[in-house]
C-alpha cells in the first residue's frame, strides 16, 4: 500500500472526528508500532492503548469473515472466544497483505475503525470502557486519545469478550 493510502486513511479518521464533534488529542512521538514501546512513548498505560488485529475467521467450508479485533494493550486475542462468537470451524491471525488491504493501513498503525465493508469490528468491554483510549493514528509517529465511550459510538463495535490474559 502507498504512503498515500495511509494519509488517506488517517484523513478519513481525522474527517469523522472533526464531523462528529469528539473530543480528542493528537500525540506526535517517535515512529513506532509496538504497543508496549508506543504506549511507553505516549506516557500511556498499557492497558489504556488499543491493540488492533485483523482476524481470519472461518465460519464454515464457503464462509470467510474478516474482523477487526479490538483489545486492551496489555492483553491478547483470545482466539478461542472469536472462534466460539461466530461458531466458526477456524480463527487465526490474517495475512499481512490483506490485513493491511482491509485496515488501509500497515501493521503497527491499525486503527480500531473499519472503513471497509468486508472488516467487522468487534471491540472488548475493556476496550470500550476506557476513560482515555490510545492508539495510532494510521501512522506510526502520530497517535490519537478518545474516550471509550466516544469510541464505541463512533465506531460501533461489536461489543464481546475476546481478551485474554496479559501478552507475554
Amino acid at each position: 500500500m502507498s504512503e498515500h493510502g495511509h494519509h488517506d486513511t488517517y484523513d478519513r479518521l481525522i474527517t469523522l472526528l472533526d464531523s462528529s464533534s469528539v473530543d480528542y488529542q493528537l500525540i506526535d512521538h517517535e515512529p513506532e508500532g509496538n504497543t508496549e514501546a508506543v504506549s511507553a512513548l505516549r506516557g500511556n498505560p498499557e492497558s489504556a492503548a488499543a491493540k488492533c488485529i485483523v482476524l481470519r475467521v472461518k465460519v464454515d467450508r464457503k464462509t470467510t469473515r474478516n474482523v477487526l479485533a479490538v483489545v486492551p494493550g496489555d492483553r491478547r486475542v483470545d482466539l478461542d472466544a472469536v472462534k466460539a462468537l461466530y461458531s466458526a470451524r477456524y480463527a487465526g491471525f490474517s495475512d499481512a497483505a490483506t490485513a493491511e488491504r482491509l485496515a488501509r493501513s500497515v501493521p503497527g498503525t491499525v486503527l480500531p475503525f473499519s472503513f471497509d465493508a468486508d472488516l467487522e469490528v468487534v471491540a472488548d468491554p475493556d476496550v470500550v470502557s476506557q476513560p482515555r483510549l490510545y492508539f495510532n493514528a494510521a501512522r506510526l509517529d502520530r497517535s490519537l486519545v478518545v474516550s471509550g465511550a466516544d469510541y464505541e459510538r463512533l465506531a460501533a463495535p461489536r461489543v464481546e469478550r475476546i481478551a485474554g490474559p496479559a501478552a507475554g
